[in-house]
């Protein structure tokens, strides 16, 4: 965040800008209230003592005496009370509002550009949770303190300029300290909330990945040996916390003792002249009521300000996520039935030095099939997810036709393409609705067709299948996938894009596969090591070695 406000929440949330302005207009009647309250407060002190000392002189008070004052006042504060839960629930609602905007585009993001938000699971679980619920404290406290700093001073300034321009020139010299500090204590805490963020999403990493290799370390008798490590993550988180709440205390100790000093500052000549008879009690009481009032507002932004570090801290990560995935491709109409060339593709992760995919060129014909082969690491399954959008090069270009793959409209791109991956993915249903992913208006018959495909005419369409695929094997897995991807096929998808397509598969069920592949006479670029593939391709690209070699299939 560069400034007091993020620019990003205002450009992407439509409920902040709303919800500003509201709190503007909120500030400004709230600071009005403060002055019509000083003034009545000052002029019913005042009365009081007059008509102690005078008889009679409450009769002569302008709403017809003191209890008349007193109920102004009270309506008065009524009003400040009503505000202040205007402000409240505006905040609140806002809040909610942004979370779940916020919420929506980083699943949206994870989801259209996977490769582009190279963001652990515990990471995200993290994010998505406890990080993002941190900016209650950002729009509840921090943002309608903000507005009420920005327009209580201003309109209480004024009041104090018509009433005594000494006490002004005072208010004047010393208010623009509080903020100085604020920035200086402010910048060494979100060093610190930082490093605190970043502790906490190692912890939720650490955990996360225990949990899910929890049953291999089970196996070799490692799960209780992994205890200490959370132990010494957690120390350090709550060393860091500590550290940052010490901060934070201090600062607020700070900030308080200046204002102290500001409004005594101000306090001893209203006194003095009041005992020299230079001012009237009525003015030194309006003024020494509402100085703390300026004060105040300045005051409560640098400790609401420790509120939402957190908060900044999750949005700035959660903004790294979804404008990473937004560089991501453009508008562009994809061409159909067109040549697709990588020329002299590169990819290097975000904290790698070493290239995942250098260098990389190939042209891949409409209606070729390409086997793409290396030893293992070399980036096949790179250059597969460059393709389908999910990663973006850093060094050449995918050209789909005459159109750059980044120019391109991705979810357009990616309605063309038929994808198996190494790890397919199903639905909790059964065998046909996972297999009807591929084209949900497939009839029954279009999908026993690609289950026979694929190979898998064994699997009942009516099959119950759970979330993570444990009723099937890896083969039959594997199988429902290409089943899968065949049906898209018969969408209008032009381009099979396989990852290890028959990993799992035997071989009568391999060569089934491979013939359906060559049938639906759309291209498909296929990273294998099969020699069965291998032979059956148009041609073979072969990576990992000093330049792409590429040879025709026999």
């Amino acid at each position: 965040m560069a400034g007091p406000i993020d620019r990003r929440l205002l450009t992407r949330a439509r409920a902040t800008r709303g919800f500003l302005v509201a709190s503007v207009a909120v500030g400004s009647a709230t600071a009005l209230l403060v002055v019509a309250q000083a003034w009545l407060l000052s002029r019913v002190v005042a009365r009081a003592f007059d008509a102690a000392s005078t008889p009679g002189a409450a009769a002569r008070f302008p709403f017809g005496g003191l209890a008349a004052a007193l109920g102004v006042l009270a309506v008065v504060l009524l009003g400040r009370a009503g505000l202040a839960w205007l402000g409240s629930w505006l905040a609140h609602r806002s809040a909610a509002a942004v979370k779940s905007q916020l919420r929506a585009d980083i699943i949206d993001a994870r989801l259209s550009a996977p490769g582009a938000t190279r963001v652990p699971t515990g990471q995200l679980s993290a994010l998505l949770t406890q990080g993002l619920d941190a900016l209650d404290g950002y729009y509840a406290r921090y943002l309608p303190q903000l507005a009420l700093a920005l327009t209580v001073p201003a309109i209480v300034g004024v009041a104090i300029l018509t009433a005594d321009f000494t006490s002004t020139v005072v208010v004047a010299l010393t208010l623009p300290l509080i903020p100085v500090f604020m920035v200086l204590i402010g910048l060494a805490t979100k060093a610190r909330m930082n490093r605190s963020w970043r502790v906490q999403t190692r912890l939720a990493n650490h955990f996360g990945d225990l949990v899910a290799g929890l049953p291999t370390l089970q196996v070799f008798g490692r799960a209780r040996a992994q205890e200490r490590g959370l132990v010494i993550t957690e120390r350090r988180h709550r060393s860091e916390t500590m550290s940052t709440l010490r901060v934070s205390f201090l600062s607020s100790f700070v900030l308080e003792l200046l204002a102290t000093y500001s409004v005594a500052l101000v306090a001893v000549p209203i006194g003095l002249r009041l005992v020299e008879g230079h001012l009237s009690l009525a003015t030194g009481l309006f003024v020494l009521i509402l100085v703390p009032e300026c004060y105040l507002p300045v005051r409560q932004v640098g400790v609401h300000y420790h509120d939402s570090v957190d908060g900044i801290a999750a949005a700035d990560e959660a903004f790294a996520i979804i404008e990473g995935a937004q560089r991501t491709g453009g508008s562009t109409a994809p061409s159909a039935g067109v040549p697709i060339r990588f020329a002299g593709v590169g990819v290097r992760h975000a904290g790698s030095d070493v290239d995942s995919l250098s260098d990389f060129s190939m042209t891949l014909a409409p209606g070729e099939v390409v086997a793409l082969t290396g030893p293992s690491g070399c980036g096949k399954s790179t250059a597969l997810a460059v393709l389908m959008g999910f990663l973006v090069p850093s060094a050449g270009r995918v050209m789909i036709g005459d159109a750059d793959l980044a120019e391109l409209d991705l979810a357009r791109w990616r309605r063309s393409l038929a994808w198996v991956g190494q790890q397919p993915g199903v639905v909790a249903g059964t065998i046909a609705d996972n297999v009807r992913l591929g084209d949900p208006d497939a009839d029954e018959a279009a999908v026993t067709a690609a289950l026979r495909a694929a190979g898998a005419e064994a699997l009942a369409p009516e099959r119950p299948v759970g979330d993570d695929g444990s009723e099937l094997s890896a083969g039959e897995l594997r199988r429902v996938a290409v089943a899968r991807a065949l049906l898209r096929l018969r969408a209008g998808a032009g381009l099979l894009v396989l990852d290890e397509p028959t990993a799992g598969l035997d071989a009568d069920a391999e060569a089934r596969v491979i013939e359906s592949v060559r049938r639906s006479g759309a291209g498909a670029l296929v990273v294998t090591h099969r020699p069965a593939v291998l032979a059956a391709a148009d041609r073979v690209v072969r990576l990992g070695v000093p330049r792409v070699e590429s040879v025709v299939a026999p």
